[in-house]
C-alpha cells in the first residue's frame, strides 16, 4: 500500500497535538474583541447599527428598498458582505464563548490539515452557505442572524471527514502524521457507526434547538443556518483537502 503524499501545510515535526494553531486563535481573539467592543463601548443604537450594517438579514435580500437609508455604510454592499460578516457578531457572551470552544475544538483539526488560507476560505464557504440557507427557508424574515455557528458546523463536517479514520487524530498519539491520513469518502462515512453517531447527535441537536430556542442568544437558534453549513462542509471537503484521497 503506498504512504500517504505529505501535506505542505503541516509540520514536518512532531509538535503539542494541543496547542491551538495561530489562525484558530487569532479567530477566537477577533470574535471575542468585537463582542468587548460592542458591549463596552457602544450604545444600544450604535449596537443595532451594527446590526442594520453587519447581521444578515434575509429580507434585506429579497425587500432591499425597507433598509434604504437605514445602513450607514451602503445598503447594496451590505447586501454582499453580511453574507459572512454576521458570523463575526454574536447575541452575547454567553454564545460567543461556546462558539470559540467549539471553533478550538474543531476547528483546530481542520487548520492544521489545510493550512490557514484553505481553513480560513472552507470556515467562510460555510458561513456563507448557512446564510443561503437561511434565506431559502426565511425569505422574508426581519430577524438579524449572528453567530459562526455555521462556520463552525462545516468545520464539524470536515473534521467528521478525517478525525475517525484509523490512525487518524482521534485515536493515533503520532502527532501531525495523523492530519497526513487519508480522508474517509462519504460512502465510507455512511458505513462508519461512530461518524454516524456522532452526525446523528449533532442534527438531533439542532433540531431540539431550533424548535425549542436555544437560550444562549437572543433570538431562536438558526438551526437551518447550521445545517447548511454543516452540509457544505461535508459535501465540498475534497475541494480543500490538500492530502490525496477519494474522489468524493
Amino acid at each position: 500500500m503506498n504512504a500517504p503524499m505529505p501535506n505542505p501545510h503541516i509540520p514536518a515535526t512532531r509538535q503539542p497535538i494541543f496547542n491551538l494553531p495561530p489562525e484558530v486563535s487569532a479567530l477566537i481573539a477577533l470574535m471575542l474583541a468585537i463582542q468587548a467592543g460592542q458591549t463596552l463601548f457602544l450604545s444600544s443604537d450604535g449596537q443595532l447599527q451594527v446590526l442594520l450594517n453587519f447581521a444578515f438579514i434575509p429580507v434585506r435580500e429579497t425587500q432591499p428598498d425597507l433598509f434604504d437609508g437605514m445602513v450607514a455604510l451602503g445598503a447594496g454592499g451590505a447586501r454582499v458582505w453580511t453574507f459572512l460578516t454576521y458570523a463575526f457578531l454574536h447575541g452575547g457572551w454567553a454564545h460567543v464563548g461556546l462558539n470559540c470552544v467549539w471553533l478550538a475544538a474543531f476547528g483546530s483539526p481542520v487548520a492544521r490539515r489545510f493550512g490557514a488560507r484553505r481553513f480560513l476560505l472552507y470556515a467562510a464557504v460555510g458561513a456563507i452557505a448557512g446564510a443561503a440557507i437561511h434565506l431559502a427557508v426565511y425569505p422574508h424574515s426581519q430577524v438579524p442572524v449572528v453567530g459562526a455557528s455555521a462556520a463552525i458546523s462545516a468545520l464539524m463536517a470536515g473534521a467528521a471527514r478525517f478525525v475517525f479514520q484509523t490512525e487518524g487524530p482521534m485515536w493515533s498519539l503520532s502527532g501531525f502524521e495523523a492530519y497526513r491520513r487519508p480522508a474517509a469518502s462519504l460512502a465510507a462515512i455512511v458505513r462508519d457507526r461512530r461518524v454516524m453517531a456522532f452526525l446523528g447527535v449533532w442534527f438531533a441537536v439542532n433540531i431540539i434547538f431550533g424548535v425549542a430556542g436555544g437560550g444562549i442568544a437572543d433570538g431562536a437558534v438558526a438551526w437551518d443556518a447550521h445545517i447548511g453549513g454543516f452540509l457544505a462542509g461535508l459535501l465540498l471537503f475534497r475541494l480543500f483537502d490538500p492530502v490525496p484521497g477519494p474522489a468524493i
